[in-house]
């Protein structure tokens, strides 16, 4: 069996630098609220491209393709619900045509991450959403990011378990290699209150589990460092990912604007190599100038010890919350812990 690429760099580099948005540069590209991004896979396909092209001339090593809301739950809103396999096709047909381009390269080897978002259904009994639908929606979505070319499934702000399982079996349907992040937001957990500590425990006892797992989004910088300080304090050997949005995001003049600086995210990008994460990437207002400055800073910065809590609230900024609930432990616990090792 060949070993897939992702497992190939991860197993060469100490660290992979991820991209930044997609939201947030597509709507400076004149994307509507609203409007299904993944439509312009098809429709302003030299849009998709340019967003690509952006995040690995940035430094990206690893780029996600424009489908997160590409399954037939989400698309159904936009009665796109036929054009599932297609748009996922598309998004990654593009990534592999932009990773694989030597003048954009620049001789690196890319990883084209096709990306899959939650299905934005509430799981039985609270919901209608079942196990098998979950599976199949998802195996869909693989399926046709598969075809197009990815090489990985990159499953992205999860906030259920269940939903997290369904993916993992629909990855395996596909026989792709996956990873997967969750979103933490409330009190350092996720939506439906999903902690660190739980979520490392959930990742090892899938029967197919992730090459690496990770937060992404959530609130602001800080408080994802927390969450993956916290997945690292388990002992997890699995890379870890961390993929936080720049800055907090601010209301001005009927737009949303992330108060980041690229300053701010290249010392968090430190910071979380420092504190052992893997794969680090930006999520919400990470532009290509974010990027840059946390390529450059990876770069030239030498590594540091592993930093405190108290390092990265001085850094990066109050946490949003006194507590992540990491099992019913505060920062003061969670950092002797932490520190041990």
């Amino acid at each position: 069996m060949t070993t897939d690429a992702l497992s190939q760099l991860l197993a060469e580099r100490d660290w992979l630098m991820a991209d930044g948005a997609t939201g947030t540069n597509l709507f400076n590209m004149g994307l509507e609220s609203g409007e299904p991004p993944e439509l312009w896979n098809i429709d302003r396909p030299d849009n998709i491209r340019t967003l690509y092209r952006n995040a690995v001339l940035a430094g990206s090593d690893i780029f996600l393709t424009n489908t997160f809301g590409g399954n037939a739950s989400r698309l159904k809103l936009h009665n796109a619900q036929g054009q599932v396999h297609e748009l996922n096709r598309v998004g990654a047909a593009l990534g592999r045509e932009i990773a694989d381009d030597p003048a954009v390269n620049g001789g690196r080897r890319v990883i084209v991450a096709g990306s899959v978002g939650p299905t934005g259904d509430i799981f039985e009994p609270m919901g209608t959403l079942t196990h098998a639908l979950a599976v199949e929606m998802f195996h869909e979505q693989a399926e046709g990011l598969k075809a197009g070319g990815a090489d990985v499934l990159w499953v992205e702000t999860i906030s259920a378990p269940e939903e997290y399982r369904a993916a993992a079996e629909a990855a395996k349907l596909a026989g792709m290699p996956w990873v997967g992040t969750m979103s933490f937001d409330t009190a350092g957990r996720t939506m439906m209150g999903v902690t660190s500590a739980a979520m490392a425990e959930l990742v090892e006892k899938l029967a197919t589990p992730p090459l690496a797992f990770g937060a992404n989004c959530g609130v602001g910088a800080s408080d994802l460092m927390r969450t993956v300080m916290g997945f690292i304090a388990t002992g997890t050997t699995r890379p870890v990912v961390a993929k936080g949005n720049a800055g907090i995001p601010k209301y001005h003049d009927g737009h949303i604007h992330y108060d980041g600086t690229p300053e701010l995210m290249a010392e968090y990008a430190v910071m979380a190599r420092d504190a052992g994460v893997k794969i680090i990437g930006g999520c919400c207002g990470t532009m290509p100038e974010h990027l840059q400055a946390m390529r450059r800073a990876l770069e030239e910065t030498p590594r540091g010890p592993a930093p405190g809590l108290e390092d990265v609230a001085a850094k990066l900024g109050a946490f949003s919350s006194a507590s992540d609930g990491t099992d019913g432990e505060g920062p003061a616990k969670r950092e002797r812990r932490g520190r041990r090792g």
